[in-house]
């Protein structure tokens, strides 16, 4: 019985066995970056917050749109999902303005992480406006 459990932990017959060899390197440490909130996710919230609020006939309008694209027909899909199109450019555009004019008292480089961060923000939270937000 005692070879059998030699056997299984590599015994005799294989002495490497019984040793664990590690390999592979240690990782580096997460970065501070990884775990650091946004120091303007604050004001993005309250920010996209306002903007929902505000905006809602026009968040509403681009559900209907959305459905009825949806449930279109093949010759007049095309003409529904331009009207979508639509709403979602002047709420890309509301949200564009409301992003530029709170960069404008920024200096430079917190203006661009500012940026950065709204961006961000809309693409997670709004993501119908999020496609072309950078754009704007």
């Amino acid at each position: 019985m005692r070879r059998r459990y030699e056997w299984r932990s590599g015994g005799l017959d294989m002495p490497w066995k019984t040793f664990q060899v590690r390999t592979s390197r240690l990782k580096a440490p997460y970065s501070r970056r990884v775990f650091r909130r946004s120091r303007f996710a604050d004001v993005i919230a309250r920010q996209l917050d306002l903007f929902v609020r505000d905006n809602l006939p026009l968040l509403e309008e681009c559900d209907e749109a959305e459905r009825a694209y949806d449930r279109a027909a093949r010759d007049e899909a095309e003409e529904r999902f331009g009207d979508y199109q639509e709403l979602v450019e002047t709420g890309t555009e509301i949200l564009g303005e409301l992003r530029d004019n709170f960069a404008s008292t920024l200096d430079e480089t917190a203006a661009e992480e500012y940026e950065e961060a709204f961006n961000r923000a809309v693409e997670k939270r709004l993501p119908r406006f999020g496609l072309e937000i950078e754009n704007t």
